[in-house]
């Protein structure tokens, strides 16, 4: 209670925090040393205390009171700790207040801040009149007002976080100080201290943490599906399958590492993973994960019901082959009910089971004309007396269609009537006027079929062309295959030659040109004919199912690519399909020679071409291929390549509308493959009278 306090040159503290680290705070000594006191601030914890009676605490409170009376400075009651204070206690701390003359009492609490200035400058008004009085607020209230200000105050500043704050990589030392100038941050600081600051600095920062990884886990699982289809499509590899096992066979799988990553450290979400935005393969432990889960449950039951779409395709397909109901055509109205069933229903949708059925009508339509065609055909009598203009009567052909109306055939376009009289009377044009524009077979038209033939697939032989002769001595060879085959095949073939790449087959000397290809023919650098380089024949080599099917596709391409063309002959190239061993021998990519083998002879037969294996042609890497083994295969071709001249002699009266020249064309209608005229063939073709090709062309027996 005393009002003079001596203190010379020690420092004024503020907070605890102060002690041991003084040098870190602003330092403040006491004025001279010498302090007068203008007024007390006497304070009443309110709080329940341990070992601690209140009244006890008041008496000893009242006693103090009394001294400071004395002095007859300005005393305020302070209630401290308000904010766990005990209604009783206040109640009384009130009560003793009021009993004494212009005491005036402040409820505050420290942790809080509330009321803390209030209970200062209401003892400064007491010592300074000239000062406003200061109003003095119960303490919920002020609590209430605080905590308002207190919200704006941080929503403020959690808007100033936001807009500073846009990686979750930020550092609070750096940030900080950007906000250090913004009004936003001073409030709040000044309300709530740095260190609540900093912990909702933090909560920001791991909430865009949290959403980052959200959008990654997003990206992850919307890929997921993706790399199921891709890496295991086939139901029956995996419908009997647990979860490990079938994690197993993913990484099994060559194109594995195409779509996921294995981390050395999990969860994927706590590495450094995440924040690689480059890398979007999965990380493969996300898959244990629920969402995971349920996409790889999703890829069961898609590939279920696709096996399941399929097999109702499929009986239905089977329904409309077997049903007595469906004829050519009839509606799908008037079908449906005799077809369909509630699995139909229930699996097909409506456009599915729609085109399978206009697919089956076109084949019941199209069966049926050709049917009905036949029959023309065999009724031939009932169109000899007709009009020179070909136009039958509505007489004529009210009597054609009494004599047909009997026929199963010409019952069965019933429902087509318009189509089938349409039928009658292009065949009746055809009778009258036969030509292969009219002909009922349109394309299949045999005519027809000759002309394109002769026109696209023959190399017509010029008496006058030295060049004929002399290109018989140069041999153009394609070498296909793929990872090097061609090349190296290429390299032991040009070794056998001479040093101006001449080859001797026969005791005669041939220029040999190499073009080794191991890349897509549908290129121009890939290309088996260029305007420099006629092929005459095409060594197909192969070591793997892989490179077995390049060959294929390969030779496929190129066929595609010269239909039509008048120069193109690839689609009769000699081919000779050869099965070679891979380096350092043993399996071929875990396949058996046998069945290599076995793969290369049904594509060989599909091919039309020879096939060699390593026992019959002795060709593969690793051993030298000796002259005569070369020698067979390009003697093979050269045979092959002069039979591809067609020329077999002289016959009198079958003349090329070209030049003139003599020729005996020998060849299949059905395929258009040249035949080799032989003592069989040619007396049974000189028996035929022949006649000339339409336009005037070539003559063909």
């Amino acid at each position: 209670a005393a009002t003079k306090l001596a203190s010379a040159e020690k420092l004024m503290y503020f907070c605890t925090d102060q002690l041991g680290l003084e040098q870190d705070f602003e330092q403040k000594q006491m004025p001279d040393g010498k302090l007068p006191v203008d007024g007390f601030l006497l304070c009443v914890d309110v709080s329940r205390g341990m070992n601690r009676n209140f009244d006890e605490q008041l008496k000893f409170v009242s006693n103090l009171y009394n001294q400071l009376a004395k002095t007859k400075k300005p005393v305020v009651v302070v209630l401290t700790k308000c904010d766990e204070g005990v209604e009783r206690y206040i109640r009384d701390a009130h009560a003793f207040a009021l009993g004494k003359k212009n005491l005036q009492v402040v409820e505050t609490s420290a942790r809080s801040n509330v009321n803390v200035d209030l209970a200062f400058s209401t003892l400064v008004q007491l010592v300074d009149k000239s000062r406003g009085k200061a109003k003095i607020i119960p303490y919920f209230e002020a609590l209430k007002q605080q905590s308002q200000q207190i919200a704006a105050a941080k929503d403020k500043y959690e808007w100033l976080v936001s807009r500073i704050v846009k990686s979750h990589h930020e550092a609070w030392p750096n940030v900080s100080r950007k906000m250090q100038p913004a009004p936003e941050y001073q409030d709040y600081v000044y309300l709530e201290g740095t260190q609540k600051a900093k912990k909702l600095f933090l909560q920001h920062v791991q909430r865009l943490k949290q959403e980052h990884i959200e959008r990654r886990r997003k990206v992850y699982l919307a890929l997921l599906p993706q790399a199921l289809d891709a890496l295991v499509p086939d139901l029956d590899e995996i419908d009997h399958l647990s979860r490990a096992k079938a994690e197993k066979l993913l990484e099994a799988k060559p194109d594995f590492l195409k779509w996921f990553v294995v981390l050395e450290e999990t969860p994927w979400d706590a590495t450094s993973h995440v924040d690689n935005v480059d890398n979007e393969r999965i990380p493969f432990d996300l898959l244990e994960t629920p969402a995971a889960e349920q996409l790889y449950e999703a890829h069961l039951e898609k590939l279920r019901n696709e096996r399941k779409r399929a097999e109702m395709r499929r009986a239905f397909r089977e329904n409309l082959e077997t049903s007595p109901f469906v004829t050519p055509g009839k509606p799908w109205e008037e079908a449906r009910s005799f077809i369909m069933n509630e699995d139909f229903y229930l699996w097909l949708e409506e456009s599915v089971y729609m085109d399978i059925y206009g697919k089956h009508q076109k084949q019941l339509i199209d069966r049926a004309k050709e049917d009905f065609q036949e029959l023309l055909l065999e009724y031939s009598e009932l169109f000899y007396e007709l009009e020179l203009d070909a136009k039958p009567s509505k007489e004529k052909m009210g009597v054609i269609q009494e004599v047909l109306g009997e026929e199963q055939r010409f019952k069965a376009l019933q429902k087509l009537q318009a189509e089938r009289d349409a039928l009658i009377l292009k065949h009746i044009h055809f009778v009258y006027h036969p030509t292969k524009e009219t002909c009922p077979s349109c394309a299949a038209c045999v005519d027809a079929r000759v002309e394109q033939l002769l026109g696209s697939r023959f190399i017509r032989h010029h008496r006058n062309n030295p060049s004929a002769d002399s290109n018989i001595d140069r041999i153009n060879l394609v070498i296909l295959g793929k990872d090097g085959l061609a090349r190296e095949l290429a390299n032991e073939i040009r070794a056998l030659c001479t040093n101006d790449d001449k080859y001797v087959i026969e005791g005669k000397m041939y220029e040999l040109a190499l073009r080794p290809i191991e890349g897509n023919v549908r290129l121009p650098v890939n290309a088996f004919q260029t305007p420099t380089f006629q092929p005459h024949g095409c060594l197909c080599l192969y070591n793997s199912k892989e490179s077995l099917s390049y060959v294929v596709e390969s030779i496929e391409k190129s066929r595609e690519s010269t239909v039509g063309r008048r120069d193109g002959h690839s689609a009769q190239l000699p081919l000779t399909l050869i099965l070679v061993n891979k380096r350092g021998g043993g399996d071929a990519g875990g396949e058996t020679l046998q069945s290599l083998i076995q793969q290369g002879q049904q594509i060989a037969s599909k091919l039309q071409c020879v096939f060699l294996d390593p026992a019959s042609a002795g060709i593969g890497y690793g051993r030298n291929i000796n002259e005569k083994q070369i020698g067979q295969v390009l003697k093979g071709l050269l045979d092959a390549k002069r039979n591809l001249n067609l020329v077999v002699g002289s016959t009198p009266g079958l003349k090329d509308a070209s030049d003139g020249a003599d020729l005996r064309v020998v060849m299949c209608l059905m395929c258009g493959d040249p035949v080799s005229a032989d003592e069989v063939l040619l007396p049974i073709l000189q028996a035929q009278a022949c006649r000339p090709a339409p336009g005037g062309g070539a003559a063909v027996l």
